[in-house]
């Protein structure tokens, strides 16, 4: 059975639907196996520009489905219940960072619940769009656990703030789109007819620009999240302009520009 499903609706972006619409799309062993795979082969599709997430059915992700041991991933199988745990978390997280570490931009298109892994699903993207019907949750409160989970810790406070963050994530209660919006956490909140189309859009305008001008941004932007001074991040970004000049580009923008029409890019 396929969890996961793959489509290219607009030339360069790869559409990543999770497709378990019974459970809500729940991350269930299988489905983030199936999802660590196509984000792993991003690394070498050149293709691919751009890459937008979404659910099917009902909504977004219901979060973990910690499943039986027969659903669980292999290197958590056969162990006690603290290994059993400890593996099927790195399992989780492995993905996250798959997620936040490609090279391409992610784009998450939320409709109904991100709640608990769900929403750090959606931290782990670079750029969250919404429809008015949707809603997040760290919900890992809820059940008795630590809201500090699979990266929500760490991207949470960052996006909304250490004070929001704290309200969230003590609370676990439900946080609707248009506030998501509000508090920065969402970059659109729009109707649910046209939540793909504003994802699609979006992301065309990332796939105008160059590649070596989206890579690096995108790489650049978040080394430098936790550069420890200005000083810093600076230096990096001074590097990696001297090394986009040798692209081209910068030329190619300017007679573009002379000659009104769009840059033909070099590629990396």
């Amino acid at each position: 059975m396929t969890l996961v499903t793959t489509s290219t609706p607009a030339d360069g972006v790869l559409l990543v639907e999770l497709d378990d619409a019974e459970r809500y799309n729940a991350l269930s062993s299988p489905m983030i196996s199936e999802l660590r795979e196509v984000f792993g082969a991003l690394r070498d599709d050149r293709a691919t520009r751009v890459v937008v997430v979404r659910g099917r059915g009902r909504g977004f992700c219901a979060g973990a489905n910690m499943g039986g041991d027969d659903e669980a991933p292999s290197r958590a199988r056969g162990r006690g219940p603290v290994g059993f745990m400890h593996e099927y978390q790195e399992h989780i997280a492995d993905l996250m960072l798959a997620v936040h570490e490609a090279t391409q931009p992610v784009i998450a298109a939320v409709h109904g619940a991100a709640v608990g892994g769900g929403l750090a699903l959606a931290l782990a993207c670079d750029l969250r769009v919404a429809s008015h019907d949707a809603y997040f949750a760290s919900q890992f409160i809820r059940v008795g656990l630590s809201s500090c989970d699979v990266g929500t810790s760490y991207w949470l406070p960052r996006v909304v703030g250490p004070t929001m963050a704290a309200e969230l994530m003590l609370t676990g209660r439900r946080v609707p789109a248009e506030e998501a919006h509000r508090i920065g956490l969402l970059n659109r909140v729009v109707d649910a007819e046209v939540l793909l189309d504003t994802a699609l859009d979006l992301a065309a305008g990332i796939t105008a620009n160059s590649e070596f001008g989206v890579v690096m941004t995108k790489l650049g932007m978040w080394a430098n999240f936790d550069a420890p001074s200005l000083r810093h991040a600076m230096q990096l970004e001074n590097r990696t302009q001297v090394l986009g000049t040798f692209t081209g580009n910068m030329t190619e923008a300017g007679k573009a520009f002379r000659e009104k029409r769009p840059p033909e890019w070099t590629p990396m």
